[in-house]
């Protein structure tokens, strides 16, 4: 892929432009891999099925991006298929991931009150989790054209991955600034005018919703980071002086990932945004309250 820029002591013909580190490899597997059995069993435990095509998705991809890096590591990054296979899925594993938080977001706001949303739930969560298929078709078509034995595909593959990490980068600001405006007008109590019913209550935000909102916030930062990285990475070219800095990469696109799938283990929606018990099959308590039919006028009186 041209003229390569190298970190200290590498194989003059690796594809990474330095050696991959067997025993990183070896730790994001092994994170990535407890941190999506426990979503596993979490998803099964509180029948959150949404959670499988999303952060197990996630995890599953991950480890299938290190084990690429981990096979580079014993031949000095110089077979493609394990090149291509890390910089395949690592590019769009953390997509599902953020449609986990577009989905954990249009639930919340179910709970708390539309009435303070710019966006209903449902449009909300329709709309990001569009945009985030769309990130994610970009991105896999670019990966696999850059998958081709040619410079020039290399180089279109690697432009239509930056054009949908950039799409992605952007739908997550909206998403983020959205999310920003309907905590800001939860707070300071003040719906939009033509939302104002009164059949809508407000939902009460109680330790349980307050570590949810802190874990999906912490979760928005860390993906923001290591989408702002994987922009700049790629923009910089497959030669450029970051996608030939290995622990650029590991700070900032495993780290990032890894605390964002693990601080989600944490605070789960399974058990921070649980319903009551008649509500098992995880529809939110406050809409059921909403379908419930009015009483009729001098109905039951003795």
């Amino acid at each position: 892929m041209g003229t390569p820029v190298y970190d200290s002591g590498p194989d003059p013909d690796s594809q990474y432009h330095y050696d991959p580190t067997r025993w990183v490899a070896i730790i994001f597997i092994v994170l990535f891999s407890l941190s999506t059995i426990a979503h596993l069993g979490q998803l099964v435990r509180w029948r959150m099925w949404w959670l499988l095509p999303t952060v197990v998705l996630c995890g599953v991809l991950e480890i299938a991006g290190w084990s690429g890096r981990l096979w580079s590591s014993f031949d000095n990054g110089t077979l493609d298929s394990p090149f291509m296979l890390q910089i395949i899925t690592t590019i769009i594993a953390p997509t599902p991931l953020v449609g986990a938080n577009f989905i954990l977001l249009g639930r919340i706001i179910r709970r708390l009150g539309p009435r303070y949303s710019r966006l209903g739930p449902k449009l909300y969560t329709t709309i990001f989790l569009t945009c985030d298929i769309v990130a994610l078709v970009v991105q896999g078509g670019g990966g696999g054209i850059a998958s081709g034995n040619s410079n020039s595909n290399a180089k279109l593959g690697g432009n239509i991955m930056l054009g949908g990490i950039i799409f992605q980068l952007i739908a997550i600001i909206c998403y983020a600034a959205l999310a920003a405006e309907f905590l800001l007008r939860y707070v300071r109590d003040r719906p939009f005018e033509k939302r104002n019913a009164p059949d809508q209550p407000r939902g009460r935000t109680d330790k349980h919703m307050k570590i949810l909102l802190g874990g999906m916030s912490l979760m928005t930062v860390f993906i923001l980071i290591r989408s702002v990285y994987r922009t700049i990475e790629l923009a910089d070219g497959w030669n450029g002086k970051v996608i030939s800095t290995q622990v650029l990469f590991n700070v900032f696109d495993g780290a990032m990932i890894t605390l964002a799938m693990v601080t989600l283990n944490f605070c789960h929606p399974g058990y921070f945004l649980r319903p009551e018990p008649e509500f098992q099959d995880g529809s939110d308590i406050s809409l059921a309250y909403q379908k419930q039919p009015a009483p009729l006028v001098g109905a039951n009186r003795v």
